[in-house]
C-alpha cells in the first residue's frame, strides 16, 4: 500500500512543482533534480528492480545531462531545466528516451508559441499584479521549458519500469 502511494506521489508532486517553479520564477531548484534521483534509487530498490535496470536508468541519466547542458551551453535552455531534463531521464530510461524528447519539443513548441502569441496582446488587468505574469509577457524573456519538461515526463510515467514494477508487486 505504502509502495503503491510512493509510486503515485513522489515523482508526479515533484515533477508538478518543478513546472510551477519555472512558470512563476525561471527558476528550477537543484534540490527538485537532486530529490527526484534519489527517489528514484529508493523507489527501484523498493520496487525489486535488478541491479543492472538501475544502472541503466543512471546511465540514460548522465547521458540526458551531457546533451542537455550542450543545449545549455548554446544558451537554448536553462541549468535548471537541463538538470530537471537529467533526472526525468533516469525515471524514464533509454526505453523511453527517445519518446520523452519527442515529447518535450512538441510540447515545448507549442508553450513557445502561445507565449509568444500572448505577447502580442497587452496584458489583462488582473495580471498586472503579478510579477511573474508581467515578467513571462516581456518580449526579451526566456521560455519556462520546465513546463514542457515536466509535463512530457508526467506523460510518461505511467509506462516506466517503475510504475509497471510498483503495479506487479500488488
Amino acid at each position: 500500500m505504502m509502495l503503491e502511494a510512493a509510486t503515485l506521489l513522489f515523482f508526479p508532486a515533484l515533477m508538478a512543482f518543478a513546472a510551477i517553479s519555472d512558470l512563476l520564477t525561471m527558476t528550477i531548484s537543484n534540490r527538485i533534480s537532486i530529490a527526484l534521483a534519489v527517489l528514484f534509487l529508493a523507489m527501484a530498490f523498493a520496487c525489486g528492480l535488478p541491479a543492472t535496470e538501475i544502472l541503466w536508468h543512471l546511465a540514460c541519466g548522465a547521458a540526458m545531462l551531457v546533451f542537455a547542458f550542450g543545449l545549455f551551453a548554446r544558451g537554448w535552455i536553462g541549468g535548471g531545466d537541463a538538470k530537471l531534463a537529467a533526472a526525468t531521464a533516469i525515471w524514464l530510461g533509454f526505453d523511453h528516451l527517445g519518446d520523452y524528447a519527442l515529447s518535450a519539443s512538441i510540447l515545448g513548441g507549442l508553450l513557445s508559441v502561445s507565449i509568444i502569441v500572448l505577447r502580442i496582446w497587452p496584458l489583462p488587468g488582473v495580471l498586472l499584479a503579478r510579477q511573474w505574469a508581467i515578467r513571462l509577457h516581456e518580449p526579451g524573456t526566456g521560455i519556462p521549458f520546465g513546463i514542457a519538461l515536466a509535463s512530457a515526463g508526467l506523460i510518461l510515467y505511467p509506462e516506466t519500469a517503475i510504475w509497471l514494477a510498483a503495479a506487479a508487486i500488488h
